[in-house]
């Protein structure tokens, strides 16, 4: 079996939680692995951003969510000191 990959951003390293989420399906990690590594970068911000782990877990929701939507960046998110 081959080992599955997630590309990470620009600066930042995929985190073990999305990365989990990002695995659970060939389509969504296609997806993320064909997105910029500018904006695998903000999409790993936005979700790092947070503080409470149950807004954690629902922004890792809907980084799958949105990226099967179609979605390639956060909607809005300056807020990577990154970018």
């Amino acid at each position: 079996m081959t080992k599955k990959e997630i590309s990470s951003g620009v600066v930042h390293k995929v985190p073990t939680d999305l990365r989990k989420t990002l695995l659970s399906s060939s389509k969504t990690r296609e997806i993320w692995n064909n997105l910029t590594p500018l904006a695998r970068n903000e999409w790993i911000c936005w979700v790092n951003s947070v503080k409470k782990p149950e807004t954690r877990r629902n922004h890792i929701e809907r980084v799958r969510r949105e990226l099967l939507e179609g979605k390639r960046r956060p909607c809005c998110w300056l807020g990577c000191p990154h970018r």
